[in-house]
């Protein structure tokens, strides 16, 4: 399987109107782009050479530059791209700290396998850090630079993986959220592919949750909050662009930590483009990971926005209880997860003994009581029933405001007793 690229030096040159096409000869499952490279960095504006189309089957006219019949313009904001125009909503001018946009200019930087051979000590077992159905990740260091990496090696069994490494640059590339994992660039030498990522230091929730030993610091109910609503601004990102993306694979292993415990978004391989919100995608080659999978996708292979929402939902139920969905499938028996749910987290007397036991009984029970409820919502078999992620980050948002309530309070009663104490709230 191999990937054929042509590498041509910028210039002043308007490559705008060169054909860009796919090879319709191309079986083999690879695929042809030409890029502008500056200082081993993949840019694309209105003036450099554009990256063609993809052979991705999931339905991406292309990866990021024009083409004879998509035409992209950075000098009027207009653009009639698979992205949507730059006047949407979700792309318009806007503060990215805050909802994230889809980029005009692509920056990847390209990495020399010697650059990766070097930051992994020539991907030594120790650096290992997960491993996915792509092949492992590995934890790097450019030393000269002192950039600390996360890089995705393509193992040569790996089925999904070259069309997960164009998913990859196809989605990543272009968007950028603060709850989305930053792609840095990629790497390639004959049939070795390689995808650079920001290194998230706290690792996987998926650690953080089910994980053991003396590394694995407990979530408080606070952080655990602020990682749902952030979560949920995350695919409603998503969701929100002209041509909505489905995720396709939310679950705990695919949702980093930064330092801060902000989560971030990865592993975009399995990710999808619909042109509206409640157009199906359907598949013939169920994939995904079983618990989390609607089972509109499940039975049907009927793909929609809102299956993302089955799988948010899912992620809520394990963060309350601590416990896999596979463990608690087990403990439904012959009842239905939904039904199990009514019984054991939306019952006031009963909750609490099924309440994640880390959390040490430290948490508002009202307000779990309240995200068992949203749960039980996001997971209703009848995909046009269950919430949009807007609402889902509208509800979170409003509980989140409920739970600080009382720290404002204990605030201001401590400030009342300085006062009294003092004569002035700074206790001078």
């Amino acid at each position: 399987m191999g990937i054929c690229w042509s590498v041509q030096s910028r210039s002043p040159v308007d490559h705008r109107n060169r054909s860009t096409a796919a090879n319709p000869n191309n079986q083999s499952g690879s695929f042809q782009f030409s890029v502008g490279l500056s200082n081993k960095r993949l840019i694309q504006n209105g003036n450099s050479t554009s990256l063609g189309h993809s052979s991705h089957s999931g339905g991406i006219g292309r990866f990021f530059g024009p083409s004879s019949s998509n035409t992209y313009s950075t000098g009027n904001n207009t653009s009639t791209s698979f992205w949507g125009t730059e006047n949407s909503q979700a792309s318009g001018v806007r503060d990215e700290d805050e909802r994230g946009q889809i980029l005009d200019v692509v920056d990847l930087r390209e990495f020399t396998v010697a650059e990766l051979k070097a930051a992994t000590k020539n991907f030594k077992d120790d650096t290992v850090i997960g491993e996915g159905g792509f092949g492992k990740v590995y934890k790097g260091l450019i030393r000269g630079e002192g950039l600390t990496i996360a890089i995705k090696k393509l193992n040569s069994g790996s089925k999904q993986g070259i069309v997960e490494w164009k998913s990859e640059l196809t989605f990543l590339g272009r968007l950028s959220h603060p709850n989305l994992v930053k792609l840095l660039g990629f790497g390639r030498q004959d049939s070795e592919l390689f995808l650079v990522y920001e290194f998230m230091p706290r690792g996987s929730m998926d650690n953080h949750l089910f994980g053991r030993g003396a590394n694995v610091r407990p979530l408080s109910w606070d952080t655990r909050l602020r990682i749902m609503i952030g979560a949920a601004r995350g695919l409603h990102f998503l969701h929100s662009l002209e041509n909505p993306i489905i995720y396709r694979d939310f679950k705990p292993s695919n949702i980093l930590l930064d330092l801060t415990y902000t989560p971030r978004l990865s592993d975009f391989g399995l990710a999808k483009s619909v042109t509206s919100p409640d157009q199906s995608h359907v598949s013939t080659n169920v994939v995904g990971t079983h618990g989390y999978a609607a089972p509109e996708y499940v039975a049907k292979g009927h793909l929609y926005v809102k299956s993302d929402v089955y799988g948010f939902g899912i992620f809520l139920v394990e963060l309350l209880t601590g416990k896999r969905i596979s463990d608690i499938k087990h403990l439904c028996e012959k009842t239905s997860l939904r039904d199990w749910m009514r019984r054991n987290l939306l019952n006031r007397g009963i909750i609490r003994s099924n309440m994640d036991a880390k959390l040490e009984g430290k948490y508002p029970s009202n307000l779990a009581l309240q995200i068992a409820q949203l749960a039980l919502k996001c997971i209703q078999t009848e995909p046009k029933v269950r919430p949009s992620m807007k609402e889902v980050v509208e509800r979170l948002e409003q509980i989140e405001a409920a739970n600080d309530k009382p720290a404002d309070n204990r605030k201001r009663v401590n400030s009342s007793r300085v006062v009294q104490q003092h004569g002035r709230p700074d206790g001078s």
